[in-house]
């Protein structure tokens, strides 16, 4: 869709106040540079740690202000900074130990050198301001209030012109036009320019993204191992009290068959049929067991109709529209397939839900899924309503869970797991 001049003017307005924004920055990193440096000297030396943490807070406060304003230029920008060390104590040994989290930390001392060289580069923000008022002013030179300046004696001076008679006078309105033009074409640009020295600066290095990577690797395995973990308990929870208790008690009816049968063969005959129907109950179960491992319809028939299964068997009006591929990795089907089950039941006990959407689709190497209700909203992965086990589910598989629940509703909540799509499946007779 082809933009408008109305719309790159009024891109032009939003970025001519985001760069007074960047430069009232810049003005300000000139102060927390000094300050924080002053304050990482001392605390070197056994002083200023006591406000090294909260210099720190300040900066990058400022630095997550830019890469914001960075973001909304089109030039996205990652927090490059190390997570901070668990169950710090609240007393002067955590309070160092948040020091020298924060002194080892490389980001600490890019964002350092960022608010140096940002007293300089970020007075560029200026420059779309410096432009819309050079065109105001030979604007309103233009309708006429060059007269008050020429009366006194000489012309006023715009883009080398001097504005002392009505020719002049529309000339410069000419030219201001000119300048409102580069006003409403450059402002994206420098913001854009601007951008791109915030990610150079505040954005990750390749270190920094290595080491966020191997601990979220270390924390999805944590997670992977403590899913399995449960996943195994239920499952010997389930056979215990279900089809072994069962099983157990089949083998004591069919002993106290085996004693009946010449003594009363009619008391035999009625708990053959008992055992009968234990048999089949115990059966039953174990087929449910089997099912809450790994459904046949997912193993049968992929992702696609097990959640058209899913919506069927729902007690709610369920629309399910899924576009995939053959081929997808059966872990990743299964753990979307359950996910998505999981959102069911949770819609059905707490949304008050009325109507439920399924949609799911690959594209570009990624499984998307997305579960929307009509309920009242307020959903929260951290109420114990199973969100974040579902949350800990897909990360895994470096997938990600993405809530948006307004109190009043709707629901939406989408999943993302990356995946590569393998050969398609093909079914054994």
């Amino acid at each position: 869709m082809p933009v408008t001049w109305r719309g790159r003017t009024r891109r032009a307005a939003l970025d001519t106040l985001v760069g007074v924004a960047i430069a009232a920055g810049a003005l300000l990193s000139i102060v927390l540079f000094v300050t924080t440096a002053y304050f990482i000297v001392i605390a070197v030396i056994g002083l200023g740690f006591l406000a090294l943490p909260y210099c720190t807070r300040a900066v990058r406060w400022l630095a997550d202000l830019n890469r914001r304003a960075a973001a909304r230029s089109g030039v996205p920008v990652e927090r490059p900074y190390r997570p901070e060390p668990e169950e710090i104590e609240k007393d002067i040994v955590g309070w160092m130990r948040r020091c020298k989290w924060i002194l080892t930390d490389p980001a600490t001392w890019r964002d350092l050198l960022w608010l140096l060289l940002n007293c300089v580069v970020g007075l560029v923000g200026f420059v779309p301001a410096g432009l819309l008022y050079y065109a105001g002013e030979g604007l309103f030179l233009a309708c006429g209030l060059w007269k008050p300046v020429a009366d006194g004696g000489q012309g006023r001076w715009y883009a080398s012109v001097t504005v002392d008679s009505w020719p002049a006078a529309f000339a410069a309105g000419l030219l201001a036009l000119v300048v409102l033009t580069g006003w409403v074409l450059l402002s994206p640009l420098v913001l854009q320019g601007y951008a791109y020295f915030v990610r150079f600066l505040l954005g990750p290095t390749r270190q920094s993204r290595l080491a966020s990577r191997v601990q979220h690797l270390s924390e999805t395995r944590s997670g992977a191992l403590d899913i399995q973990a449960a996943e195994l308990r239920r499952i010997e929870r389930d056979l215990h009290d279900g089809a072994q208790a069962r099983l157990v008690s089949l083998g004591l009816q069919l002993g106290a068959v085996d004693r009946k049968m010449a003594q009363d063969p009619e008391e035999a005959r009625r708990m053959l049929r008992q055992a009968r129907t234990s048999s089949v109950q115990a059966l039953s179960e174990l087929r449910d067991l089997v099912r809450g491992i790994h459904p046949p319809v997912l193993a049968e028939r992929g992702l696609a109709d097990a959640l058209r299964a899913l919506g069927l068997a729902s007690p709610l009006q369920a629309t399910v529209v899924a576009d995939l591929p053959g081929g997808l990795p059966d872990p990743v089907e299964s753990a979307v397939y359950f996910a998505v089950s999981e959102l069911l039941t949770n819609v059905l006990k707490h949304a008050d839900a009325q109507h439920v959407e399924i949609v799911a689709w690959y594209a570009e190497g990624t499984l998307h899924a997305r579960v929307t209700d009509d309920g009242h909203g307020g959903a929260d992965a951290t109420a114990g309503s199973g969100l974040e086990g579902i949350r800990r589910r897909l990360a895994s598989f470096d997938g990600g869970l993405e809530i948006d629940s307004p109190r009043g509703g709707p629901t939406v909540i989408k999943m993302e797991l990356p995946c590569a799509l393998s050969s398609p499946k093909t079914s054994s007779s």
